[in-house]
């Protein structure tokens, strides 16, 4: 029923309807509702993922100042999909700095190693492109390409261990390049996380101290101009925060379909926010589904709340 002053069809009548039909998923699920501040946003990632129709959720979100985080499933792995390629990018500028690696050393690679999706490497083929500029594609395009040229060049999934070694996440690994990391069903452990160890890694990498400023905030820069994730997380945050991430999606045969989305949220007035979320589908999808999307938008609106206190 609508409300004087809120007729039906309006964005607020809209979330309503929406809550409520959270809601009532929940109480079909036997949801136990935590009444903490705190408890009753992680019940709302609960909340979601009862209303999934039998997918699974992971979700965390972190306070990057005091460590403070709510979660859901938060110690469950779940695959990387494309998402590890912002750790892969941060890798190159943190070897940079580090005097490692020459980040604009121009390096090449053959017509055989182009996969399906290369929308920068096809076009450069010839041409070849910087470190820098692999992991910038990498971040900002998800060029799969780019991706395995950068891994071959540093040390392979080894060498990205290592560097979540070094910034104290024990959880997370790689263990395959493009495409076949994308094959995680449920249970399999290799090229995958959990929810909190990369909210965890990801504070670090965009509002800690692993990377100096100049290359935290070009990090950042390519993370909010990233667009493949503006209907995910980002979608449930006001206009005005600024805001990056990095998705991935998998749609194997036989695993169901695997929804990512990690990155960050800078809200007026207070310290950042850094998040993780994986939706794994029960069904296979044959093409991104609005409403895995629209579950992942909902998450932005639990993290705005978190924000707010």
């Amino acid at each position: 029923m609508s409300t004087p002053g809120d007729p039906k069809g309006t964005p607020k009548a809209q979330r309503r309807a929406v809550l409520s039909g959270m809601l009532a998923s929940a109480a079909a699920a036997c949801v136990p509702i935590d009444q903490s501040a705190l408890g009753r946003l992680a019940t709302r990632l609960r909340i979601l993922e009862a209303a999934s129709a039998g997918g699974a959720l992971g979700a965390a979100i972190l306070d990057t100042e005091t460590g403070q985080s709510i979660s859901h499933n938060g110690a469950v792995r779940f695959g990387h999909c494309s998402s590890f390629k912002t750790s892969l990018a941060a890798m190159v500028l943190a070897r940079h700095a580090s005097g490692a690696i020459d980040a604009d050393r121009t390096v090449r690679w053959s017509e055989e190693e182009l996969l399906s999706y290369a929308p920068f490497t096809t076009p450069r083929l010839q041409q070849g492109a910087t470190l820098r500029e692999l992991a910038e594609a990498t971040q900002k395009t998800s060029d799969n390409t780019a991706a395995n040229v950068l891994l071959r060049e540093l040390g392979g999934p080894e060498a990205l261990n290592q560097f979540w070694r070094e910034i104290g996440d024990d959880v997370s690994r790689l263990d395959r390049i493009e495409p076949a990391l994308n094959h995680v069903p449920a249970g399999e452990v290799r090229d995958t996380s959990t929810p909190l160890a990369m909210a965890r890694t990801l504070a670090k990498l965009t509002h800690g101290d692993v990377l100096p400023p100049q290359e935290r905030s070009q990090l950042r820069s390519w993370m909010a101009e990233t667009q493949t994730g503006l209907k995910r997380v980002r979608a449930g945050l006001p206009e005005n925060w600024v805001a990056g991430d990095k998705t991935g999606t998998s749609f194997w045969p036989g695993m169901g379909s695997l929804y990512v989305d990690i990155g960050f949220a800078e809200p007026t007035g207070r310290a950042p926010i850094a998040f993780a979320a994986y939706f794994r589908a029960k069904d296979t999808h044959q093409r991104v589904e609005p409403a895995a999307e629209a579950l992942l938008a909902e998450i932005g609106k639990v993290l705005v709340d978190f924000a707010r206190g």
